[in-house]
Protein backbone atom coordinates (compact mmCIF):
# COMPACT_ATOMS: atom_id res chain seq x y z
CA UNK A 1 0.00 0.00 0.00
CA UNK A 2 0.96 3.45 -1.19
CA UNK A 3 0.97 6.15 2.13
CA UNK A 4 0.99 9.04 0.00
CA UNK A 5 -2.37 7.16 -1.46
CA UNK A 6 -3.87 6.83 1.85
CA UNK A 7 -3.54 10.52 2.49
CA UNK A 8 -5.18 11.63 -0.44
CA UNK A 9 -7.91 9.49 0.15
CA UNK A 10 -8.75 10.64 3.69
CA UNK A 11 -7.90 14.31 2.07
CA UNK A 12 -10.93 13.60 -0.52
CA UNK A 13 -13.09 12.05 1.77
CA UNK A 14 -12.96 15.37 3.97
CA UNK A 15 -13.52 17.25 1.41
CA UNK A 16 -16.93 15.07 -0.22
CA UNK A 17 -18.21 15.35 3.42
CA UNK A 18 -17.92 19.16 3.50
CA UNK A 19 -20.02 19.41 0.36
CA UNK A 20 -23.09 18.37 2.77
CA UNK A 21 -22.98 21.15 4.85
CA UNK A 22 -22.18 23.31 1.52
CA UNK A 23 -25.63 22.26 0.10
CA UNK A 24 -26.70 23.13 3.60
CA UNK A 25 -25.73 26.29 3.10
CA UNK A 26 -26.59 26.16 -0.66
CA UNK A 27 -30.18 25.43 -0.78
CA UNK A 28 -30.99 27.10 2.88
CA UNK A 29 -29.82 30.47 1.26
CA UNK A 30 -32.75 29.56 -1.81
CA UNK A 31 -35.33 29.05 0.90
CA UNK A 32 -37.51 31.55 2.84
CA UNK A 33 -35.89 33.27 5.94
CA UNK A 34 -38.76 30.99 7.96
CA UNK A 35 -37.41 27.79 6.60
CA UNK A 36 -33.84 28.38 6.99
CA UNK A 37 -32.97 26.39 9.30
CA UNK A 38 -35.35 23.39 8.78
CA UNK A 39 -33.85 23.37 5.48
CA UNK A 40 -29.88 23.67 6.65
CA UNK A 41 -31.23 20.58 9.28
CA UNK A 42 -32.94 18.87 6.33
CA UNK A 43 -29.14 18.24 4.85
CA UNK A 44 -27.19 18.19 8.09
CA UNK A 45 -28.78 15.37 9.50
CA UNK A 46 -27.75 13.13 7.21
CA UNK A 47 -24.49 13.31 8.24
CA UNK A 48 -25.58 11.31 11.44
CA UNK A 49 -27.94 8.81 9.64
CA UNK A 50 -26.24 7.85 6.96
CA UNK A 51 -23.04 7.75 8.39
CA UNK A 52 -24.68 5.02 11.31
CA UNK A 53 -26.40 3.31 8.66
CA UNK A 54 -23.56 3.03 6.37
CA UNK A 55 -21.47 1.53 9.35
CA UNK A 56 -23.73 -1.04 9.96
CA UNK A 57 -25.43 -2.36 6.88
CA UNK A 58 -24.93 0.26 4.29
CA UNK A 59 -21.46 -0.87 3.21
CA UNK A 60 -22.01 -4.15 3.49
CA UNK A 61 -25.47 -4.21 0.80
CA UNK A 62 -23.10 -2.00 -1.20
CA UNK A 63 -19.95 -3.17 -1.84
CA UNK A 64 -19.86 -7.31 -0.51
CA UNK A 65 -20.55 -10.27 -2.34
CA UNK A 66 -23.62 -9.72 -4.91
CA UNK A 67 -26.84 -11.20 -5.19
CA UNK A 68 -27.92 -11.75 -8.75
CA UNK A 69 -26.58 -8.29 -9.71
CA UNK A 70 -28.52 -6.05 -7.52
CA UNK A 71 -27.30 -5.66 -3.99
CA UNK A 72 -24.19 -6.67 -1.90
CA UNK A 73 -24.83 -9.44 1.10
CA UNK A 74 -24.31 -8.90 4.72
CA UNK A 75 -20.97 -10.31 4.69
CA UNK A 76 -19.49 -7.32 5.97
CA UNK A 77 -22.03 -6.00 8.49
CA UNK A 78 -20.99 -3.47 11.08
CA UNK A 79 -17.94 -3.42 8.98
CA UNK A 80 -16.71 -7.14 10.23
CA UNK A 81 -13.50 -7.85 8.43
CA UNK A 82 -13.10 -4.03 7.22
CA UNK A 83 -9.68 -3.76 7.86
CA UNK A 84 -6.45 -1.83 7.51
CA UNK A 85 -5.46 -4.42 5.00
CA UNK A 86 -5.87 -3.87 1.46
CA UNK A 87 -9.80 -4.74 0.02
CA UNK A 88 -10.93 -6.25 -3.44
CA UNK A 89 -11.09 -2.45 -5.31
CA UNK A 90 -8.06 -1.04 -4.27
CA UNK A 91 -4.64 -2.69 -4.17
CA UNK A 92 -2.92 1.10 -3.02
CA UNK A 93 -5.41 1.99 0.10
CA UNK A 94 -6.96 0.04 3.50
CA UNK A 95 -10.14 -1.37 3.11
CA UNK A 96 -11.49 0.84 5.56
CA UNK A 97 -10.52 3.74 3.94
CA UNK A 98 -12.53 3.10 0.19
CA UNK A 99 -15.09 2.23 2.90
CA UNK A 100 -14.81 5.52 4.42
CA UNK A 101 -14.61 7.33 1.14
CA UNK A 102 -17.75 5.91 0.04
CA UNK A 103 -19.28 6.41 3.17
CA UNK A 104 -19.43 10.33 2.03
CA UNK A 105 -20.83 9.41 -1.06
CA UNK A 106 -24.30 8.00 0.84
CA UNK A 107 -24.46 11.52 2.82
CA UNK A 108 -24.80 14.03 0.23
CA UNK A 109 -27.01 11.26 -2.19
CA UNK A 110 -30.21 11.74 0.16
CA UNK A 111 -29.68 15.26 0.92
CA UNK A 112 -29.71 16.36 -2.79
CA UNK A 113 -33.36 15.12 -2.59
CA UNK A 114 -34.41 17.26 0.40
CA UNK A 115 -33.92 20.63 -2.66
CA UNK A 116 -37.62 19.21 -4.19
CA UNK A 117 -39.64 19.28 -1.09
CA UNK A 118 -38.26 22.35 0.83
CA UNK A 119 -40.73 24.14 2.42
CA UNK A 120 -44.02 21.67 3.23
CA UNK A 121 -42.09 17.95 4.33
CA UNK A 122 -42.46 16.63 7.49
CA UNK A 123 -39.23 16.43 9.44
CA UNK A 124 -40.36 13.47 11.08
CA UNK A 125 -41.40 11.78 7.80
CA UNK A 126 -38.04 13.16 5.96
CA UNK A 127 -35.98 11.38 8.64
CA UNK A 128 -37.95 7.72 8.12
CA UNK A 129 -37.94 8.60 3.85
CA UNK A 130 -34.08 8.67 4.17
CA UNK A 131 -33.47 5.76 5.94
CA UNK A 132 -36.00 3.51 4.02
CA UNK A 133 -34.47 5.29 0.45
CA UNK A 134 -30.93 4.43 1.37
CA UNK A 135 -31.99 0.63 1.66
CA UNK A 136 -34.30 0.55 -0.93
CA UNK A 137 -32.36 3.07 -3.69
CA UNK A 138 -28.84 4.27 -3.26
CA UNK A 139 -27.61 0.81 -1.85
CA UNK A 140 -28.98 -1.68 -4.07
CA UNK A 141 -28.04 1.15 -7.19
CA UNK A 142 -23.93 1.97 -5.82
CA UNK A 143 -23.61 -2.05 -6.26
CA UNK A 144 -25.10 -2.56 -9.65
CA UNK A 145 -22.88 0.43 -10.84
CA UNK A 146 -19.70 -0.07 -8.90
CA UNK A 147 -20.01 -3.17 -6.91
CA UNK A 148 -18.44 -6.25 -8.16
CA UNK A 149 -20.60 -8.30 -10.48
CA UNK A 150 -22.94 -5.30 -10.37
CA UNK A 151 -25.46 -5.27 -13.26
CA UNK A 152 -25.46 -1.95 -14.99
CA UNK A 153 -21.69 -1.51 -14.47
CA UNK A 154 -19.81 -4.93 -14.90
CA UNK A 155 -22.70 -6.40 -16.90
CA UNK A 156 -23.95 -3.95 -19.10
CA UNK A 157 -21.05 -2.35 -19.57
CA UNK A 158 -21.72 0.90 -18.48
CA UNK A 159 -19.34 4.13 -17.06
CA UNK A 160 -20.06 5.91 -14.43
CA UNK A 161 -16.80 7.81 -12.78
CA UNK A 162 -18.28 9.69 -9.87
CA UNK A 163 -22.06 9.35 -9.82
CA UNK A 164 -24.02 10.25 -12.65
CA UNK A 165 -26.43 7.91 -11.81
CA UNK A 166 -26.16 6.51 -8.42
CA UNK A 167 -25.89 10.73 -6.96
CA UNK A 168 -27.37 12.91 -9.40
CA UNK A 169 -29.49 10.99 -11.39
CA UNK A 170 -31.36 8.86 -8.96
CA UNK A 171 -31.49 11.75 -6.35
CA UNK A 172 -32.99 14.36 -9.05
CA UNK A 173 -36.06 11.91 -10.24
CA UNK A 174 -36.73 10.98 -6.97
CA UNK A 175 -36.92 14.51 -5.67
CA UNK A 176 -39.44 15.18 -8.34
CA UNK A 177 -41.44 12.47 -7.30
CA UNK A 178 -41.87 13.24 -3.94
CA UNK A 179 -41.91 17.10 -4.28
CA UNK A 180 -45.41 15.87 -6.89
CA UNK A 181 -46.67 13.04 -3.88
CA UNK A 182 -46.36 16.40 -1.36
CA UNK A 183 -48.10 18.32 -3.66
CA UNK A 184 -47.37 21.82 -4.60
CA UNK A 185 -46.44 24.43 -1.88
CA UNK A 186 -49.65 26.61 -0.67
CA UNK A 187 -49.74 29.86 -2.70
CA UNK A 188 -47.28 28.63 -5.63
CA UNK A 189 -46.95 30.95 -8.73
CA UNK A 190 -48.95 33.43 -6.80
CA UNK A 191 -46.63 34.20 -3.99
CA UNK A 192 -43.03 35.68 -4.80
CA UNK A 193 -40.75 33.22 -2.72
CA UNK A 194 -37.82 35.38 -2.68
CA UNK A 195 -34.31 34.25 -2.27
CA UNK A 196 -33.70 35.56 1.47
CA UNK A 197 -30.48 34.97 1.74
CA UNK A 198 -27.66 35.30 -1.74
CA UNK A 199 -24.02 34.92 0.18
CA UNK A 200 -24.97 31.88 1.62
CA UNK A 201 -26.16 30.43 -2.09
CA UNK A 202 -22.50 31.96 -2.63
CA UNK A 203 -20.73 30.13 0.04
CA UNK A 204 -22.49 26.91 -0.20
CA UNK A 205 -21.51 26.60 -4.16
CA UNK A 206 -18.31 28.08 -3.67
CA UNK A 207 -17.64 24.78 -0.87
CA UNK A 208 -19.51 22.32 -3.21
CA UNK A 209 -16.85 23.71 -5.96
CA UNK A 210 -14.19 22.84 -3.68
CA UNK A 211 -15.66 19.59 -1.90
CA UNK A 212 -16.53 18.35 -6.02
CA UNK A 213 -12.38 17.52 -6.29
CA UNK A 214 -12.64 15.17 -3.72
CA UNK A 215 -15.56 13.94 -5.37
CA UNK A 216 -14.15 13.65 -8.85
CA UNK A 217 -10.76 13.00 -8.54
CA UNK A 218 -10.75 11.00 -5.23
CA UNK A 219 -12.60 8.59 -7.35
CA UNK A 220 -9.88 7.31 -9.25
CA UNK A 221 -9.24 5.99 -5.74
CA UNK A 222 -4.98 7.04 -6.01
CA UNK A 223 -3.11 10.11 -5.96
CA UNK A 224 -2.08 9.19 -9.35
CA UNK A 225 -2.52 10.95 -13.23
CA UNK A 226 -5.78 10.07 -13.61
CA UNK A 227 -7.33 11.75 -10.40
CA UNK A 228 -5.43 15.12 -12.08
CA UNK A 229 -7.22 14.24 -14.97
CA UNK A 230 -11.11 13.96 -13.47
CA UNK A 231 -9.65 17.20 -11.31
CA UNK A 232 -8.97 19.37 -14.61
CA UNK A 233 -12.06 17.98 -15.80
CA UNK A 234 -14.17 19.33 -13.33
CA UNK A 235 -12.82 22.57 -13.06
CA UNK A 236 -12.94 22.97 -16.71
CA UNK A 237 -17.02 21.83 -16.88
CA UNK A 238 -17.52 24.05 -14.23
CA UNK A 239 -16.03 27.31 -15.07
CA UNK A 240 -17.73 26.94 -18.84
CA UNK A 241 -21.49 25.97 -17.24
CA UNK A 242 -20.75 28.87 -15.10
CA UNK A 243 -20.18 31.68 -18.05
CA UNK A 244 -22.87 29.43 -20.30
CA UNK A 245 -25.26 30.65 -17.39
CA UNK A 246 -24.54 34.09 -17.55
CA UNK A 247 -24.71 34.69 -21.19
CA UNK A 248 -27.96 32.93 -20.83
CA UNK A 249 -29.05 35.49 -18.52
CA UNK A 250 -27.51 38.40 -20.41
CA UNK A 251 -29.60 37.42 -23.34
CA UNK A 252 -32.68 37.07 -21.05
CA UNK A 253 -32.33 39.80 -18.88
CA UNK A 254 -29.19 41.98 -19.86
CA UNK A 255 -27.51 41.31 -16.83
CA UNK A 256 -25.79 38.34 -15.62
CA UNK A 257 -26.89 37.30 -11.70
CA UNK A 258 -25.39 35.96 -8.75
CA UNK A 259 -27.67 33.13 -8.48
CA UNK A 260 -27.78 31.95 -12.29
CA UNK A 261 -23.94 32.08 -11.67
CA UNK A 262 -23.70 29.84 -8.82
CA UNK A 263 -26.40 27.54 -10.42
CA UNK A 264 -24.39 27.49 -13.56
CA UNK A 265 -21.48 26.11 -11.84
CA UNK A 266 -22.93 23.70 -9.51
CA UNK A 267 -24.19 22.68 -12.86
CA UNK A 268 -21.42 21.72 -14.95
CA UNK A 269 -19.96 20.19 -11.73
CA UNK A 270 -22.83 17.73 -12.18
CA UNK A 271 -23.03 17.05 -15.49
CA UNK A 272 -19.27 15.97 -15.86
CA UNK A 273 -19.50 14.06 -12.65
CA UNK A 274 -20.32 10.48 -14.35
CA UNK A 275 -17.22 11.60 -17.27
CA UNK A 276 -14.65 13.21 -15.13
CA UNK A 277 -12.13 10.11 -15.59
CA UNK A 278 -13.54 9.30 -19.25
CA UNK A 279 -13.77 12.36 -21.51
CA UNK A 280 -10.78 13.98 -23.18
CA UNK A 281 -10.79 17.77 -21.19
CA UNK A 282 -11.40 19.48 -24.67
CA UNK A 283 -14.96 17.71 -24.16
CA UNK A 284 -15.63 19.12 -20.51
CA UNK A 285 -15.73 22.25 -22.31
CA UNK A 286 -18.49 20.88 -24.13
CA UNK A 287 -20.24 19.02 -21.49
CA UNK A 288 -20.40 22.12 -19.55
CA UNK A 289 -20.89 24.66 -21.79
CA UNK A 290 -24.10 22.60 -23.05
CA UNK A 291 -25.26 21.62 -19.61
CA UNK A 292 -26.73 24.80 -18.53
CA UNK A 293 -28.77 25.60 -21.33
CA UNK A 294 -30.55 22.35 -20.94
CA UNK A 295 -30.73 22.76 -17.15
CA UNK A 296 -32.52 26.39 -17.82
CA UNK A 297 -34.79 24.69 -20.49
CA UNK A 298 -36.04 21.86 -17.72
CA UNK A 299 -36.26 24.95 -14.92
CA UNK A 300 -38.25 27.43 -16.80
CA UNK A 301 -39.84 25.83 -19.91
CA UNK A 302 -40.42 21.73 -18.77
CA UNK A 303 -41.10 23.02 -14.81
CA UNK A 304 -43.75 25.57 -15.91
CA UNK A 305 -45.36 23.22 -18.25
CA UNK A 306 -45.99 20.86 -15.73
CA UNK A 307 -46.57 22.75 -13.01
CA UNK A 308 -44.50 20.74 -10.83
CA UNK A 309 -43.16 21.91 -7.53
CA UNK A 310 -39.62 21.12 -7.53
CA UNK A 311 -38.89 23.94 -5.12
CA UNK A 312 -35.07 24.22 -5.13
CA UNK A 313 -34.71 22.90 -9.03
CA UNK A 314 -32.83 19.80 -7.21
CA UNK A 315 -34.42 17.55 -10.32
CA UNK A 316 -33.37 20.76 -12.39
CA UNK A 317 -29.70 20.75 -11.86
CA UNK A 318 -28.92 17.25 -10.53
CA UNK A 319 -31.67 15.39 -12.23
CA UNK A 320 -31.38 16.64 -15.54
CA UNK A 321 -27.71 17.43 -15.20
CA UNK A 322 -26.42 14.36 -14.49
CA UNK A 323 -28.87 12.47 -17.27
CA UNK A 324 -26.63 14.64 -19.81
CA UNK A 325 -23.70 14.19 -18.66
CA UNK A 326 -24.62 10.72 -18.56
CA UNK A 327 -24.98 10.71 -22.77
CA UNK A 328 -22.55 12.93 -23.06
CA UNK A 329 -20.01 10.26 -21.24
CA UNK A 330 -20.87 7.50 -23.98
CA UNK A 331 -20.93 10.11 -26.46
CA UNK A 332 -17.01 11.31 -25.23
CA UNK A 333 -15.57 8.87 -23.51
CA UNK A 334 -12.27 7.89 -24.84
CA UNK A 335 -10.42 4.46 -23.67
CA UNK A 336 -7.29 6.14 -23.55
CA UNK A 337 -8.08 8.06 -20.84
CA UNK A 338 -9.32 5.14 -18.83
CA UNK A 339 -9.11 1.42 -19.30
CA UNK A 340 -12.09 0.88 -17.17
CA UNK A 341 -14.26 1.91 -20.33
CA UNK A 342 -14.78 -0.98 -22.48
CA UNK A 343 -15.64 0.96 -25.88
CA UNK A 344 -14.85 4.14 -26.67
CA UNK A 345 -17.77 7.28 -27.31
CA UNK A 346 -20.07 7.55 -30.47
CA UNK A 347 -17.78 10.42 -31.22
CA UNK A 348 -15.36 7.98 -32.24
CA UNK A 349 -17.57 5.91 -34.43
CA UNK A 350 -18.45 2.73 -31.64
CA UNK A 351 -21.90 3.05 -30.79
CA UNK A 352 -22.00 0.31 -27.90
CA UNK A 353 -21.17 2.42 -24.90
CA UNK A 354 -23.57 4.86 -25.96
CA UNK A 355 -26.42 2.81 -26.06
CA UNK A 356 -24.92 0.77 -22.33
CA UNK A 357 -25.38 4.81 -21.09
CA UNK A 358 -28.91 5.61 -22.20
CA UNK A 359 -30.09 2.07 -20.61
CA UNK A 360 -28.21 2.37 -17.43
CA UNK A 361 -30.06 5.95 -16.98
CA UNK A 362 -33.41 4.64 -18.55
CA UNK A 363 -32.88 1.61 -15.57
CA UNK A 364 -31.90 4.21 -13.06
CA UNK A 365 -34.83 6.49 -13.73
CA UNK A 366 -37.03 3.55 -13.60
CA UNK A 367 -35.46 1.95 -10.45
CA UNK A 368 -35.50 5.49 -8.27
CA UNK A 369 -39.14 6.17 -9.16
CA UNK A 370 -40.44 2.78 -7.82
CA UNK A 371 -38.30 3.24 -5.17
CA UNK A 372 -39.19 6.50 -4.02
CA UNK A 373 -43.17 5.67 -4.10
CA UNK A 374 -42.92 2.98 -2.13
CA UNK A 375 -40.66 4.20 0.31
CA UNK A 376 -42.83 7.35 0.62
CA UNK A 377 -46.02 5.05 0.68
CA UNK A 378 -44.78 3.02 3.32
CA UNK A 379 -43.61 6.55 5.36
CA UNK A 380 -47.31 7.56 5.43
CA UNK A 381 -48.80 4.55 7.22
CA UNK A 382 -46.62 6.35 10.43
CA UNK A 383 -46.62 9.82 9.85
CA UNK A 384 -48.01 12.80 7.17
CA UNK A 385 -45.79 13.14 4.75
CA UNK A 386 -46.59 16.73 4.56
CA UNK A 387 -47.01 19.35 7.73
CA UNK A 388 -50.17 20.85 7.57
CA UNK A 389 -51.25 24.27 5.98
CA UNK A 390 -50.94 26.52 9.57
CA UNK A 391 -47.64 25.45 9.91
CA UNK A 392 -46.80 25.98 6.43
CA UNK A 393 -47.61 29.53 7.07
CA UNK A 394 -45.65 29.80 10.29
CA UNK A 395 -42.87 28.37 8.98
CA UNK A 396 -40.81 24.55 9.23
CA UNK A 397 -38.04 26.23 11.71
CA UNK A 398 -40.55 26.94 14.44
CA UNK A 399 -43.29 24.25 13.57
CA UNK A 400 -40.69 21.15 13.03
CA UNK A 401 -37.78 22.43 15.25
CA UNK A 402 -38.60 24.90 17.83
CA UNK A 403 -36.18 27.60 16.55
CA UNK A 404 -35.87 30.67 14.72
CA UNK A 405 -32.38 31.67 12.57
CA UNK A 406 -33.15 35.32 12.62
CA UNK A 407 -35.28 36.24 16.14
CA UNK A 408 -35.83 39.70 16.65
CA UNK A 409 -36.62 41.02 19.82
CA UNK A 410 -38.63 44.00 19.06
CA UNK A 411 -42.31 41.54 19.18
CA UNK A 412 -42.32 42.13 15.50
CA UNK A 413 -41.05 38.39 14.31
Amino acid sequence: MDTGNIAFMLIAAAMVLFMTPGLAFFYGGMERRKNVLNTIMSSFFIMGLASAMWVVVGYSLSFSGNLFGIVGNLKWIGLNSVGLEAGPYSEDIPHLSFAVYQMMFAIITPALITGSVAGRMNFKALFIFVALWSLLVYYPLAHMVWGEGGFLGEVLGSVDFAGGNVVHISSGVSGLLLSIMLGKRHGYNKINYRIHNIPFVILGASILWFGWFGFNAGSALAANGLAVHAFAATNTSAAFAMLSWMVIDMIKQGKPTVIGAATGAVIGLVAITPGAGYVPIWAAMVIGAAGSPICYFAMSAVKKRFGYDDALDAFGCHGIGGIWGGIATGIFTNTSINGVARWNGLIYGEYRLFLAQVVSIVFTIGFALLGTFVCAKVVRLFVPLRVTEEEEKKGLDITQHGENAYPAFNGLD
